[in-house]
């Protein structure tokens, strides 16, 4: 048993788990540390090739075991595409017309993207579908997108409660809010019919916690936490929540021993976290700055209320799969949505408030590509698609000619961003 693992009461299977877990942490450290001192150590590092290679040979094919996830197809382009892009690996001229070839066929003619050629449309891969389109870059991917139709299909499934349904006849839950709203800023279509009613669904959504609930009355999650306060941010709208109680949640996820990133009270650590709860530190920040509360209450002015040292040696020392790919924890396989997200939360990381590096090990191969926190792309396909929607404003909606815009909170938080940066341009 780790030293300070304290257990109240008798053993429950959830404070076994915590002790195995903590225990296999610091083994993996441990492990590290041992070998540190043998001239062949590489130190802490990111095994660049390795994931490069496993996630190359995911992109052109996938084993049969996959067949159940048939509905997730336009995720593990973006898994995929994602995950290259934060690490340099991306090639654009190669893949961007591939990409938006095959997830125009997952483009549905009523609007919105399905999770495979010929599927019901459905939020949550039209988000997998944009964000990978703004991946790939380039018009011909941006005009893969049937705006017209896809704004159709976003006010289909906007919910009289002010969120959104996550398909015909589905549910409504804070994913489908975050997923409608960040396609729409994404793709420059944002109304005011869209955002009714956004703010008070997902205020109504935070717990006596701090933290969002995927429904009203449930409990405080990460990934739910995540999608609310994106959208909130997104469109400028973050004083409907209290952004204190938010805080005072979040701060208390990252785990002593292991340096990662709980999803829930009393969970374990779980790698993806290191993106759906630390991209919400930054966020939380600029929306406070937005507010003109910097003086008032001392914002920090380099690393927003985390630790971000632990939070990467987690990942680059307990997750990284010796056979290419990042998991969850030790002891758990490699997966694509585990080495999207947490190389999202480390790339998230490793950029200080004030445009300073934050990079365990060496930055040459440790350091990743600064991403856009709000859409999950890096910060220069955030940047690059707005000349192309500026130019191309407005579409046609049941007759009437609509003039959408991105969401004003990102576009504040996007030159804040850009005014950190050296003239030499995007780190």
């Amino acid at each position: 048993m780790c030293a300070d693992l304290v257990i109240d009461g008798p053993p429950t299977i959830t404070s076994r788990d915590q002790e195995k877990t903590e225990k296999d942490v610091v083994q993996a450290f441990t492990t590290f540390l041992m070998a540190s001192d043998s001239p062949d150590s590489e130190g802490i590092c990111l095994r660049r090739d390795h994931h490069t290679n496993w996630l190359h040979r995911g992109l052109r094919t996938l084993p049969t075991g996959f067949a159940g996830l048939d509905a997730s197809r336009p995720w593990f382009v973006f898994w995929i595409s994602h995950a290259l892009e934060v690490m340099g690996e991306f090639d654009e001229p190669t893949l961007a017309s591939q990409v938006a070839s095959f997830l125009g066929q997952c483009q549905s003619p009523t609007g919105g993207f399905g999770g495979g050629p010929g599927q019901l449309a459905h939020l949550a891969p039209t988000y997998a579908a944009v964000a990978a389109l703004l991946i790939a870059g380039g018009e011909v991917a941006y005009k893969t997108v049937n705006r017209p139709a896809l704004y159709d299909f976003l006010m289909r499934m906007k919910s009289p409660a002010g969120g959104f349904t996550m398909h015909e006849q589905g549910e409504t839950d804070m994913r489908g809010t975050y997923c409608a709203i960040v396609v729409a800023s994404m793709l420059h279509m944002l109304t005011d019919e869209l955002m009714e009613g956004v703010p008070e669904y997902v205020r109504r959504c935070q717990t006596y916690e701090g933290g969002i609930a995927g429904e009203e009355g449930l409990e405080a999650h990460g990934g739910y936490s995540y999608c609310g306060l994106a959208a909130v941010c997104i469109i400028g709208k973050a004083h409907a929540l209290d952004l204190h109680g938010f805080l005072d949640w979040v701060v208390h996820r990252q785990m002593n021993t292991e340096g990662g990133f709980q999803g829930r009270t009393n969970k374990l650590v779980d790698s993806c976290y290191t993106f759906w709860q630390g991209a919400i530190f930054p966020m939380l920040h600029e929306a406070l700055r937005q507010q003109g509360k910097e003086e008032e209450l001392l914002l920090p002015p380099d690393v927003a209320w985390f630790a971000p040292s632990p939070l990467q040696t987690y990942v680059f020392l307990a997750c990284q799969h010796p056979g290419g790919g990042l998991r969850d924890k030790p002891g758990k396989s490699a997966d694509f949505y585990h080495t999207c997200y947490s190389l999202s939360g480390v790339a998230a990381s490793q950029y200080g408030l004030d445009g300073k590096q934050l990079v365990v090990g060496e930055a040459t191969s440790n350091l990743l590509g600064r991403i856009d926190v709000y859409y999950n792309v890096l910060f220069e396909k955030s940047q690059r698609k707005c000349q192309f929607f500026e130019d191309n404003p407005t579409f046609q909606y049941q007759g009437r000619e609509i003039i959408g815009q991105e969401g004003v909170g990102v576009r504040l938080a996007r030159a804040q961003t850009m005014g950190l940066l050296p003239p030499s341009g995007l780190q």
